[in-house]
C-alpha cells in the first residue's frame, strides 16, 4: 500500500519526453554551475559528498521542478498526473502532490526538536513564528537552532518536511543571504527584505548550489594526514598467526635481527628509521604530518606477540607492505600468511577510549564532574562577556547589545554557542546539558530567543 510520500506514480510519469525534457533545464539551474565548473558528471559528485547527500540534492531538484509551470498545456507535471492518474493513488497521496505543487523552498531555524517527533521552524526569510512541525527522521539528528533549507508542506492539517532537507552550515548562511541580497536587496542596502514566496520559487536553485559549493569547499579544503615519508594516513594491523612449535624465544632473536627493530619488553618491539633531518618528503599543500620521533630513529611502525599471533601495525600502506616483507623474510617458517585489518583516521578516533582509558564519570562522580565542568564554563562565559567576539564585528557582547542591529548579532552568537554545545555526542555529557539561559537574560536578549 502506497504512503502518503510515495511519489513512485509520479517519478514514471516524469519519464514521459515532454516532462523529461522540462526536468532537464531544472536540473542544469540547479547543478549545471557546479558541474560546469568542476568539468565533471553527476555520478562523479557522488564520488565526493557521498550517495546519500547526493540524492537528497537530485530530491531538491525534483521537487522545484514539481512546482514550476511550461509552455502548453498542461503547464505543470503534478496537474497532469492528478487528472490522468490521481485516481490510483490514496487521498494522503493526493493531498501530499498537491501540497508540492504550491511549496516553496526557505531556510529554517530548528528549536524545540522531539527527537523522532515534532520540531519548531523559524522561516528566516519570510519572518513569522515559528511553526510546529512532524518530523520523524531528521528529527532525530536536528539539534537546537540548527539551519535548515527546506520545503514545509501542509497535508491534512499537519505541516511536514518534504523530502530534500539540506542542513546549511554558518558560512552557507551567510553565502546564501549575501546572495539572495544581490538579486533582491535595494542598492547599497545591508540588510534583506522580507521575501515573498515567488521571490522563492524564482531562485531555488541557490539554495542547491550554495549548499554545495559549501560542502565542496569543505570537503576539498579538509586537510589530509600523512606520515613523514609523505604517504596517507591509513592504520594497517597485520596479525601473523604464529606455527605450530614456535617459540618466543625463537621469534625474539629472529625479531632482533632485523635492523631497526628496537626491543621495548618481552612482547613489544618499536620499528625504528633514521632519517637524516631535512630529508621528509616535501608535504603538499593541505596536508598534516604526523609521526613520533624517537631519540634512535623515527618510529614507523611497532610488532607487539599477543597470544597466538605476532602483530604489526602501521600507518600506511607503505609502511605495512615493507613491514610485512621484512618479517617474513626473518621470521620464515615461524608464521603463517598474515590477515590484515584497514582503518582510516576516522575510525580509529571513534574507537578510541578517552584519555588514560577513563571517562569523567569513571574518575568521579557524574554529578561532581557535572559541578566541576559548569562552574569552568560558567566563569569562562562570564569573562567572554567582556572579551571581543569575531562574529559581533570585534564588539564585546555587552558592548553589541547596545544597539539593535548588536542584539540581533548577540542572539545569532548564543544561538551558536548552545547549537554547538547540543552536537556533542553523548547527551548525558557536560557539556551537553549546559545551560545558556543566564547568557540571554544577564545580556537582556531573552525575547529574541526564539
Amino acid at each position: 500500500m502506497p504512503t502518503s510520500h510515495d511519489l513512485n506514480g509520479l517519478m514514471k510519469f516524469l519519464s514521459r519526453d515532454e516532462w523529461s525534457e522540462c526536468f532537464a533545464e531544472v536540473f542544469d539551474d540547479h547543478f549545471g554551475p557546479i558541474l560546469g565548473d568542476g568539468d565533471m558528471e553527476f555520478e562523479e559528485l557522488a564520488e565526493v559528498l557521498g550517495d546519500d547527500r547526493v540524492m537528497n540534492l537530485w530530491g531538491c531538484a525534483l521537487e522545484d521542478f514539481l512546482t514550476q509551470d511550461f509552455e502548453g498545456e498542461p503547464s505543470n507535471i503534478v496537474d497532469e498526473y492528478l487528472q490522468r492518474r490521481g485516481w490510483k493513488e490514496n487521498a494522503q497521496t493526493r493531498a501530499y502532490m498537491g501540497a508540492l505543487r504550491t511549496s516553496v523552498m526557505s531556510l529554517y531555524e530548528v528549536s524545540d526538536v522531539v527527537p523522532g517527533q515534532s520540531l519548531m521552524a523559524r522561516d528566516l526569510l519570510r519572518g513569522g513564528e515559528p511553526i510546529a512541525v512532524k518530523e520523524g527522521t531528521a528529527t532525530k539528528t536536528l539539534k537546537q537552532w540548527d539551519k535548515i533549507a527546506a520545503r514545509i508542506v501542509p497535508v491534512r492539517g499537519k505541516n511536514i518536511l518534504a523530502g530534500g532537507v539540506l542542513p546549511f552550515t554558518r558560512e552557507a548562511t551567510e553565502c546564501l543571504f549575501d546572495g539572495l541580497l544581490d538579486v533582491f536587496g535595494k542598492k547599497y542596502a545591508r540588510k534583506l527584505p522580507a521575501m515573498r514566496d515567488e521571490d522563492l520559487r524564482a531562485v531555488a536553485s541557490m539554495f542547491t548550489l550554495v549548499w554545495v559549493f559549501d560542502a565542496l569547499d569543505k570537503v576539498m579544503n579538509m586537510p589530509m594526514l600523512q606520515n613523514a615519508e609523505g604517504d596517507e594516513f591509513m592504520f594497517h594491523d597485520v596479525r601473523f598467526p604464529l606455527a605450530a612449535g614456535a617459540t618466543q624465544e625463537d621469534i625474539t632473536a629472529r625479531l632482533n635481527g632485523i635492523a631497526g627493530m628496537s626491543q621495548e619488553n618481552a612482547q613489544f618491539w618499536n620499528w625504528l628509521e633514521y632519517m637524516p633531518q631535512g630529508e621528509d618528503k616535501p608535504k603538499e599543500a593541505g596536508t598534516l604530518s604526523l609521526d613520533t620521533a624517537m631519540d634512535n630513529g623515527l618510529r614507523v611502525g611497532n610488532v607487539e606477540l599477543k597470544g597466538g599471533f605476532l602483530c604489526l601495525s602501521a600507518n600506511s600502506a607503505e609502511r605495512a607492505e615493507k613491514g610485512t616483507a621484512l618479517i617474513q623474510r626473518a621470521l620464515g617458517d615461524l608464521v603463517r600468511t598474515p590477515l590484515t585489518e584497514i582503518r582510516t583516521m576516522q575510525q580509529m578516533m571513534a574507537e578510541r577510549p578517552a584519555k588514560g582509558g577513563k571517562t569523567p564519570s569513571a574518575e568521579m562522580p557524574p554529578e561532581l564532574a557535572e559541578q566541576v565542568i559548569h562552574e569552568y564554563l560558567d566563569q569562562h562565559y562570564r569573562e567572554t562577556l567582556d572579551q571581543p567576539v569575531q562574529m559581533l564585528g570585534g564588539k564585546t557582547p555587552r558592548q553589541a547589545v547596545k544597539t539593535q542591529t548588536g542584539r540581533q548579532k548577540v542572539a545569532e552568537w548564543l544561538k551558536y554557542l548552545e547549537n554547538q554545545t547540543a552536537r556533542q555526542p553523548d547527551r548525558a555529557h557536560p557539556m551537553a546539558v549546559y545551560s545558556f539561559e543566564w547568557m540571554w537574560t544577564e545580556l537582556d536578549v531573552h525575547d529574541l530567543r526564539r
